[in-house]
């Protein structure tokens, strides 16, 4: 039997006369039919929907469009494969579970049983949970959609609710991977009592509408602060993996698949380039690899691999870090320009530069 918020997401198209609605929500209806081996019905839909001409919408439709749930969400075509992140045994695993799960749907609804298709990503940012939902995503070939909360959070009250409404009633008409980022900004505990009664009005719509998605739709939550979640939204999630800050090993394991697509190899080994960029997140050390690069690219073969490296380092141990503004002037290191390859380091460097050297220097 076909998905009930299917038909009558199929009639309210109908009956406001918006052909594309029509055609998107009767595509996925004969996507739910062939993914439970109807192939018959759904070959039927198929023939059916050639009758189904999509022509300019009226005023009215075009008003009403204006309204959906497409204008809080951004589109994004997957282009990271699962195998290209450096994930933790429990994510890996239950990455490959979701994704068979989806796969082989038909099997499990012949036994009464809906894939699973929430899940909840924290840990501190740069270290995987968007890359994550992006390979979730292009695992399964499916679209992406990113919530823009710009789009969503309404500042009248029961704005944010009908937006958020209008948010799932879209994403209800196919199958897709929804991904909200930074979900504490919609999922926050209720019992806050420096929240406003509106923020725990959405908080209980929210609940609602999830108990209510489909299991066609996966829907994917990051967050930075886990512990501003409301206990009811954790409730709902059904895989919940924990993104932590990587370790000096998982560093180098991932300097070393990185560095490893580079053109030429470097001299320094693998543990003194982690040792001197010290203790980051994987997207920084994606941003460290990728501004080596730049440097030696743009020296058009005069800028000598190494010599970049131990530039970067300096560079790189002169950023500001966020446990540094306490409201101090950080201390500012002096960087010197790219040595030539026969150079050696000149004594009265600034300290960090001679930091930087002993670490890389055999």
């Amino acid at each position: 039997m076909a998905r009930s918020d299917l038909l009558i997401s199929l009639v309210r198209a109908a009956a406001s006369g918006d052909r594309a609605t029509v055609r998107s929500t009767a595509e996925a209806l004969a996507a739910d039919e062939r993914a439970k081996n109807h192939h018959v019905l759904a070959d039927r839909l198929q023939r059916a929907l050639t009758a189904v001409v999509v022509s300019p919408p009226s005023l009215n439709v075009a008003n009403a469009n204006s309204t959906s749930g497409r204008d809080a969400i951004h589109e994004v075509t997957p282009r990271i494969g699962l195998s290209t992140l450096q994930l933790t045994l429990p994510a890996k695993e239950n990455a490959r579970q979701l994704i068979e799960e989806h796969v082989r749907a038909g099997i499990l609804r012949a036994h009464g049983y809906e894939p699973r298709h929430r899940v909840l990503l924290s840990g501190p940012p740069g270290n995987g949970k968007t890359s994550f939902a992006e390979a979730i995503a292009e695992s399964l070939a499916l679209p992406m959609f990113v919530v823009r909360y710009d789009s969503l959070i309404g500042s009248y009250l029961g704005e944010t609710n009908s937006r958020l409404r209008n948010l799932f009633e879209f994403v209800r008409t196919r199958p897709c991977v929804l991904f909200f980022d930074e979900f504490d900004a919609i999922g926050k505990e209720r019992g806050d009592s420096h929240e406003t009664g509106e923020i725990k009005r959405v908080v209980s719509f929210l609940l609602m509408q999830l108990d209510q998605l489909p299991s066609y739709v996966v829907i994917i939550a990051a967050t930075n602060h886990a512990e501003l979640l409301d206990r009811a939204v954790w409730r709902r999630f059904q895989i919940r993996l924990n993104f932590p800050q990587p370790s000096k090993q998982d560093i180098e394991s991932y300097l070393q698949r990185v560095i490893a697509r580079w053109p030429t190899t470097p001299g320094l080994s693998i543990t003194k380039i982690a040792a001197g960029i010290g203790n980051i997140s994987y997207a920084e050390a994606l941003d460290f690899c990728q501004t080596v690069r730049r440097r030696q690219i743009l020296g058009l073969g005069e800028v000598d691999i190494n010599e970049a490296i131990k530039v970067e380092i300096e560079l790189w141990r002169s950023r500001v870090r966020p446990e540094q503004l306490d409201g101090k002037r950080p201390k500012q290191a002096t960087i010197t320009p790219v040595p030539k390859r026969t150079s050696r380091p000149a004594k009265g460097k600034a300290k960090s530069t001679a930091e930087a050297s002993s670490i890389l220097e055999d």
